[in-house]
């Protein structure tokens, strides 16, 4: 897998050109069907400066999201992504109503994990200059320009300051510590910073060269590294890389979140989601409504005028 990747120097981060290519990448899988199915409508309606969207799923729901593909999206089964030594099964566990996936050089992974692996892995699969990473639960209700992501040749990094170091955020810190076991920084050097969110852009050499990075430090596939530990975060990994190992170099960072998301607790009602929307900041142009929260589609397209 080696050969995919660019050399991990500062260095070779070179402006971006005038006009870079970016495509949006969205992980998916069977029961966020619908919930893509909008996203993509909204895509097509809101959306300007997308060379391609890419929409990554596990082997079996390729046949499903394959009603999705147009002349600028696409489909990726992840079985051309990943190693083939990490298998899918039906977990045994869950009633066999979830997915596991196994290997002998991984933690067992969920999909969850896995879809992180996917938006890192296509970085080697893709063509365009910015990867624009957006969840299927995300619904876009204004018109977005994909050049918001870039500025003088540099790709804009998502981080929020210093927030690790207040109360409540003690995954994300597992996040980070992992994040910078993975690509080699001494534990004696923790970040404060959050690289979360959804509707972010990584530049795609440099996801490549972050990939390098870890298989040099660890002398093994960077697959079996980030999948040796269950907590982590693929944005935390990349932020960190970017921040920790090339200085920020072929970036600028912003602390603004482009899609307000409701993260957790119960599915609003109609007057709650109107007043969610009502209070959207200036930035903001698209929503999330996390899909485990349970929220009915039918509702959400009401409520925005696509019913």
């Amino acid at each position: 897998m080696n050969s995919r990747f660019v050399p991990d120097t500062a260095t070779a981060i070179e402006p971006l050109p005038r006009a870079p290519a970016a495509a949006i990448v969205t992980a998916s899988y069977a029961r966020d069907f619908e919930r893509c199915r909008l996203l993509c409508e909204t895509i097509d309606r809101h959306v300007t400066g997308m060379a391609h969207h890419y929409i990554l799923t596990e082997h079996r729901d390729v046949a499903l999201f394959r009603q999705l593909e147009g002349s600028r999206r696409s489909v990726v089964d992840e079985r051309d992504l990943l190693p083939r030594w990490l298998h899918v099964f039906d977990d045994p566990l869950s009633g066999f109503r979830r997915r596991v996936w196994l290997s002998l050089k991984t933690q067992p992974l969920r999909g969850w994990h896995v879809q992180q692996l996917r938006r890192i892995a296509i970085a080697g699969h893709a063509k365009e200059d910015v990867l624009v990473f957006c969840d299927s639960d995300v619904v876009f209700l204004k018109p977005f320009d994909t050049g918001a992501f870039w500025r003088d040749g540099k790709v804009r990094l998502f981080r929020r300051d210093g927030v690790l170091s207040n109360d409540g955020h003690d995954e994300h810190r597992i996040w980070s510590r992992n994040a910078g076991r993975a690509i080699g920084i001494d534990p004696a050097n923790p970040s404060s910073h959050d690289y979360i969110s959804t509707l972010i852009a990584w530049r795609r050499e440099t996801v490549n060269a972050m990939c390098e990075r870890i298989e040099k430090v660890h002398g093994r596939d960077w697959v079996g590294v980030v999948g040796s530990a269950r907590r982590f975060s693929e944005c935390m990994i990349y932020g960190r890389y970017v921040d920790d190992v090339l200085g920020g170099a072929g970036h600028f960072r912003g602390s603004e979140a482009f899609c307000r998301v409701h993260w957790n607790g119960e599915p609003l009602s109609d007057d709650e989601f109107r007043r969610f929307v009502g209070t959207m900041a200036p930035e903001q142009v698209a929503i999330g409504m996390q899909s485990f929260i349970g929220t009915d589609i039918g509702r959400i397209r009401r409520l925005i005028g696509l019913d």
